[in-house]
C-alpha cells in the first residue's frame, strides 16, 4: 500500500508540473497574441493615414496647381484643341504606313 501511495504522489507531482507548464505556455502565447494585436492596430492606423495621404495627393485641384506653379503649364485654348477618333487615327497611320 505504501508503494502505491508513493507512486500516486509522483503521478500527482507530474500532473501538477504539467499544469504549471501548460499555464506558463498559455500566458506566453497570450502575451504574444496581444503584442501582435497591438502591431495590427498600429498598421491599420498607418494604412488609413496612407490612404488619406494618397487621396490628397491625387486630387485634381492639387495636380492642376502643381502643373501651373511648378511646371508652368497652361490649359490650351479651344481653337488649338483637336479631337481625333480612333478610326481616324488608324486611317492616318495606314496612310503613312506606320501601322504595325
Amino acid at each position: 500500500m505504501f508503494k502505491l501511495n508513493i507512486f500516486l504522489v509522483f503521478i500527482l507531482i507530474a500532473c501538477a508540473l504539467g499544469v504549471v507548464t501548460s499555464q506558463h505556455m498559455v500566458r506566453k502565447l497570450f502575451m504574444a497574441l496581444e503584442n501582435e494585436k497591438g502591431i495590427e492596430r498600429k498598421l491599420d492606423v498607418e494604412w488609413g493615414r496612407l490612404q488619406l495621404e494618397q487621396s490628397t495627393l491625387i486630387m485634381h485641384g492639387r495636380i492642376e496647381h502643381i502643373a501651373r506653379e511648378h511646371l508652368k503649364m497652361t490649359v490650351p485654348s479651344a481653337a488649338s484643341i483637336q479631337i481625333v477618333s480612333i478610326n481616324e487615327a488608324e486611317n492616318r497611320l495606314d496612310a503613312k504606313g506606320l501601322k504595325p
